[in-house]
């Protein structure tokens, strides 16, 4: 099959032929027809995140047709169409498992960075950690419901009851949770790199009430705000523009340095939290509710031989929305 090969950290990624895989017991064998591109792709090419399987198919959002199970105990039927996310494996036996918390298994392993990925033509994934992928989504449009949305929406969780809530980094993830926020009610203000006047029309076109540079002060004090950006310099301004008793969620999984801050930022119970991974009971509340929404989402497509301009394009912001790679 052909594959998009991460060869060694720094270097562009690789266009192979390489062995299709087959399903061990456990793992079911995908048709990948679309994956989503995602900034933690980025994170990895760019040697930011420690020790990824060497070489490696990258690729966490991934939408595919059934081929076979790897056993009978396969839940999914030939040519069923499925979701696989970024929380690959997790051992089920250990603390933080026992208590609903698997995003945190000590054993956790990850698709696209510690299992292959979806930059290719087949995949296979631990059939347990697969979701169906809800009716009336197109394999483009469903691609970044599986870590946008789904990381999108456990930090929205995360940032409570919030009335007011801040988004910082208008990308794929913003573009999505801006639609559910909405539709529970709440009132959006996004926040964009200082000049990029076409993020804040497109956060202001999928909803949001206000929209400007991530150093302006919005025109009212935010309940929560969550931090999709990887830059450790929001988290100050983030905390400035939220009120007493407020939360801000950093939804990265990578994030540079923060700067020090006053404590007075942080006083009056305002408080930082971050997110890690996800875990499947977020994959079944999310795509149940996205039907609902219904969540839309605008997506920049690019062929799998061309995964290497699509990256750069996401790390320039040349495009808005999602950016999605069409397998054929």
């Amino acid at each position: 099959m052909k594959a998009m090969v991460l060869k060694a950290p720094r270097q562009p990624l690789v266009l192979k032929e390489v062995p299709k895989p087959q399903p061990g017991p456990g793992q079911v064998l995908l048709k990948v027809k679309a994956c989503g591109i995602c900034r933690t792709d980025l994170h990895i090419l760019d040697g930011e995140l420690p020790e990824p399987k060497l070489p490696l198919i990258m690729g966490h959002q991934i939408v595919g047709l059934v081929e076979k199970g790897g056993d009978d105990r396969c839940p999914f039927a030939p040519g069923q169409r499925v979701g696989v996310p970024w929380l690959g494996y997790s051992c089920g036996q250990c603390r933080y498992c026992q208590r609903g918390q698997e995003n945190l298994c000590d054993q956790a392993r990850f698709t696209g960075y510690h299992i292959d990925g979806g930059f290719a033509e087949y995949t296979v994934a631990d059939y347990r950690f697969c979701f169906p992928i809800p009716e009336g989504y197109p394999d483009l449009q469903a691609a970044p419901l599986l870590c946008a949305g789904l990381i999108g929406y456990r930090s929205l969780v995360m940032a409570g009851e919030a009335e007011h809530l801040g988004i910082y980094g208008f990308g794929a993830a913003a573009h999505i949770i801006t639609q559910v926020a909405r539709y529970q009610g709440r009132k959006v203000y996004a926040f964009t790199r200082p000049g990029d006047e076409a993020a804040q029309r497109f956060a202001l076109k999928m909803g949001a009430v206000w929209a400007g540079s991530s150093l302006d002060i919005p025109p009212v004090k935010l309940d929560a705000a969550i931090i999709f950006a990887p830059v450790g310099e929001l988290v100050p301004l983030a905390l400035k523009a939220v009120a007493k008793g407020g939360t801000v969620v950093c939804g990265g999984i990578y994030m540079s340095d923060i700067p020090s801050f006053p404590y007075e930022l942080l006083w009056e119970e305002r408080s930082i939290k971050s997110v890690a991974n996800l875990t499947r009971r977020d994959g079944i509340e999310f795509l149940s509710l996205a039907p609902k929404v219904p969540v839309h989402t605008e997506v920049t497509t690019f062929p799998l031989e061309k995964a290497n301009e699509a990256l750069e394009a996401l790390r320039e912001g040349r495009y808005t929305g999602a950016g999605v790679l069409i397998i054929e």
